[in-house]
C-alpha cells in the first residue's frame, strides 16, 4: 500500500509512540479511580498530580492553576460561559475577534441570546487582530476579552502579550485560545499575560478527548460540569487518568523538539508554497508569511472550489483541508477568509496545508507535481475559471 501524504496536523495528529507507551499501564495495569482512597487509586491520583505539575511547569503556570478537561472545546466554552455566569452582577459586555474557532464564536452567541452583549473586533488583510481596536471595544462593563493565539486556518500568531497588557490594564479578564499555538510555540502564562488558556493534547501528539483549561488564581469561574469534587470542585467527572498521562508527556516531548520542529516544518512549508506559486497562476497565500505558525500554508486558488481539490488530493493519497476539521464539508465560505476581506467566490477556493513530524521533502516534491494538473484540470471544467479567461483577454 502506497504512503498516505498527511498534510493535515492543525486538524489532529498521530500519537506520538512514547506517549502511547507512557499511556498503557493506565488503561489496565494501574486502572484506579483517583477520586478513591485506597493505595490503587492514590496511584492513580498521583499519577494526575504529577501531570498537572509538569505541565504548569511547561506553561509558567502554578499546578493548581490547570483544570484537566475533555479537550479544547470543552476548554473554551467552560472559560467563556463560566466567566460570563461568574461576572454577570460587573457586567455583560464581552470581546472577541471575527475569526475564533466556532468553540469561541458559538459561546459567544449563546450568551447574547441571553442578554449578554458581545464585540467583535475586525482583522486585517492578513488575519492579524490590532490591539488597539480591542481597546477601543472596551467598556465598564467588559467582563472578558477572548482571542486566540494563532488562527486554525491561515495560521496567523496574533499580538497577545501586546493585548494582555491592555487588558491587565483595564482590569479584564483574558482569555487565549492556544489549541493551535501549544507544543508549537513557547507558551509563558506570565509573559502572554493572560488569564485563561485552553489547550487540546491531540494537537500536539498527544490522545484525543483530553485537554485543559488553564485558569489564573484571581480568575473567578463558574464550574461546568456538575456532580463530583474532581478538580478541586471546579470540574466533575472522573479522571482521563491515561489521557492525562499522555498529554503531560505528549506537551514534554513537543517542548523538546519545539526549536528543531519549527525549523524543519517552515523550511518546508516555504519549499512547498515557493513550487506551487511558480507552477500555478492566480495562486495566493492566506495570511500573513511571516508571523505564522511554522507548520502552515494556507493558500487560495482562483476558479475552482476547494472541496473538490480536497477529493481529488485524497484519490493521489494526500490528506489537506479547505479550513478547520471542524467546518470542512459546509457549503460556506470560511468566515475567517471573508473577515479578512476575501470575497466569497475567493473564499471557496482555499486549501490548508499544515506539516508534522512525519512530513518529509519527497512528500512536498509530490505535492508540487500532482497538484498543479490538478488544478489544470478543475479549471477546465469551471465556468468560473473560464469566465476569467473571457475577461482577461477581451479588456
Amino acid at each position: 500500500m502506497e504512503r498516505v501524504i498527511y498534510l493535515d496536523h492543525a486538524s489532529t495528529t498521530p500519537t506520538d509512540p512514547q506517549v502511547v507507551e507512557a499511556m498503557l499501564p493506565w488503561f489496565s495495569e494501574k486502572f484506579g479511580n483517583p477520586s478513591t482512597v485506597y493505595s490503587l487509586g492514590l496511584t492513580s491520583a498521583e499519577a494526575v498530580q504529577h501531570a498537572r505539575e509538569t505541565i504548569a511547569s511547561l506553561i509558567g503556570a502554578e499546578p493548581e492553576e490547570v483544570f484537566f478537561t475533555s479537550g479544547g472545546t470543552e476548554s473554551d466554552n467552560w472559560a467563556i460561559l463560566g466567566t460570563a455566569d461568574a461576572h454577570q452582577s460587573k457586567g455583560r459586555h464581552l470581546v472577541t475577534s471575527a475569526i475564533e474557532h466556532h468553540a469561541v464564536l458559538e459561546s459567544m452567541e449563546f450568551l447574547e441570546k441571553r442578554g449578554y452583549e458581545v464585540t467583535r473586533v475586525p482583522v486585517d488583510g492578513n488575519g492579524l487582530v490590532d490591539p488597539e481596536e480591542v481597546r477601543r471595544a472596551l467598556r465598564p462593563d467588559t467582563i472578558l476579552v477572548s482571542i486566540m493565539h494563532a488562527n486554525n486556518e491561515v495560521g496567523t500568531i496574533e499580538p497577545i502579550e501586546e493585548i494582555g497588557k491592555i487588558t491587565k490594564e483595564a482590569g479584564v479578564l483574558f482569555h487565549v485560545d492556544a489549541v493551535q499555538t501549544a507544543g508549537k510555540l513557547p507558551l509563558d502564562v506570565d509573559q502572554l499575560g493572560c488569564d485563561l488558556l485552553s489547550m487540546s493534547a491531540h494537537k500536539f501528539y498527544g490522545p484525543k478527548g483530553v485537554g485543559l483549561l488553564y485558569l489564573r488564581k484571581r480568575a473567578r469561574v463558574t464550574p461546568f460540569f456538575h456532580g463530583g469534587g474532581q478538580e478541586r470542585g471546579r470540574r466533575a467527572g472522573t479522571h482521563n487518568v491515561p489521557g492525562i498521562v499522555g498529554m503531560a508527556k505528549a506537551l514534554e516531548l513537543a517542548h523538546e523538539r519545539m526549536a528543531e520542529d519549527a525549523a524543519r516544518e517552515s523550511a518546508l512549508r516555504d519549499r512547498l508554497w515557493n513550487g506551487l506559486r511558480e507552477k500555478i497562476e492566480a495562486i495566493h497565500l492566506n495570511g500573513d508569511l511571516a508571523r505564522r505558525l511554522p507548520n502552515n500554508l494556507s493558500i487560495r486558488v482562483d476558479g475552482v472550489e476547494g472541496e473538490s481539490m480536497i477529493l481529488m488530493l485524497d484519490m493521489e493519497g494526500i490528506c489537506v483541508s479547505s479550513g478547520s476539521a471542524c467546518t470542512t464539508g459546509s457549503l460556506d465560505p470560511s468566515h475567517v477568509l471573508l473577515a479578512m476581506g476575501i470575497p466569497a467566490e475567493q473564499a471557496h477556493g482555499s486549501l490548508r496545508m499544515t506539516l508534522g513530524r512525519s512530513t518529509t521533502a519527497e512528500d512536498i516534491d509530490k505535492f508540487i507535481q500532482v497538484f498543479p494538473p490538478i488544478v489544470a484540470r478543475l479549471r477546465e471544467m469551471s465556468p468560473i475559471w473560464c469566465a476569467n479567461c473571457i475577461c482577461k483577454k477581451g479588456s
